[in-house]
């Protein structure tokens, strides 16, 4: 059986400025996990809630860079959560930062909890495959992570909006190839969506996308320049850099 126990020392993202324990195997905090943080706008105070947060890298990340917001780590995978409480006074959050160990699906517990139609910003990293279309990981943290059952991404989308009030900003980052599966299950319920496509390398096909809106806005759509995130050497582009290293933000806000 596969084992995942965290590592005995934290790693660090930002260059340092955000540390975490997370698995030494399995499922572990990646470039989704940067560029959706990057994405997300100033919260001058209020709610920010991670939906999915696994050991609470983007929910944590914008607690820091918004001293005055509260962060929701919302996460049903137990050893991932117990992560996540390590991690909120390894980076001095205590009071401002807590886990929700429940179900993003059940409404009785985002009622519970306080996050029915409360949050200022919602950010999430869905899974991205469907159960039956692509082979499960042996890893169950991981495959808890990557799948969900077929147009669970979509469902997943429509739960994470109704943690957000009306007004608030709603940002997921996702596979490109499932765009329009993603702006369906959006259509009507969020405007001013921004959607900009990330690149590995200049002139190859988009494997991500962010998506970008505002609940029950009216505005329309736009689609922006894209984010190429490598030269040809494998080296950062200076704006993947920037991202990956001082945390700069995507979107002009």
């Amino acid at each position: 059986m596969a084992t995942n126990c965290a590592r005995p020392d934290p790693d660090g993202l930002f260059d340092g400025g955000l540390l975490l324990h997370q698995p030494a195997r399995g499922h572990r905090v990646g470039a989704d996990a940067v560029l959706l943080a990057a994405a997300a706008p100033a919260v001058p105070r209020g709610l920010i809630v991670d939906a999915g947060a696994g050991v609470g890298a983007v929910g944590l990340a914008l607690a820091l860079w918004n001293p005055l917001a509260q962060a929701a780590l919302l996460e049903k995978n137990p050893a991932a959560a117990a992560l996540a409480r390590q991690n909120i006074p390894l980076n001095g959050l205590e009071g401002r930062a807590r886990v929700v160990e429940a179900d993003l699906f059940d409404v009785a517990a985002r009622k519970a909890e306080g996050l029915a139609e409360a949050a200022d910003l919602v950010v999430t990293n869905p899974p991205y495959l469907a159960c039956g279309a692509a082979r499960s990981s042996p890893d169950s943290d991981r495959a808890m992570a990557h799948m969900l059952d077929e147009g669970g991404a979509e469902k997943w989308l429509r739960a994470g909006l109704a943690l957000l009030r009306p007004g608030g900003i709603f940002v997921a980052i996702h596979r490109a190839d499932a765009l329009a599966d993603l702006l369906a299950a959006l259509e009507g319920r969020l405007g001013e969506l921004r959607v900009l496509p990330i690149f590995p390398r200049e002139g190859e096909k988009a494997v991500r996308v962010i998506l970008r809106g505002r609940k029950g806005s009216k505005a329309p759509l736009a689609l922006l320049p894209g984010l190429v995130l490598h030269e040809a050497d494998g080296r950062f582009t200076p704006a993947a850099a920037a991202i990956h290293r001082q945390g700069r933000r995507i979107f002009p806000d």
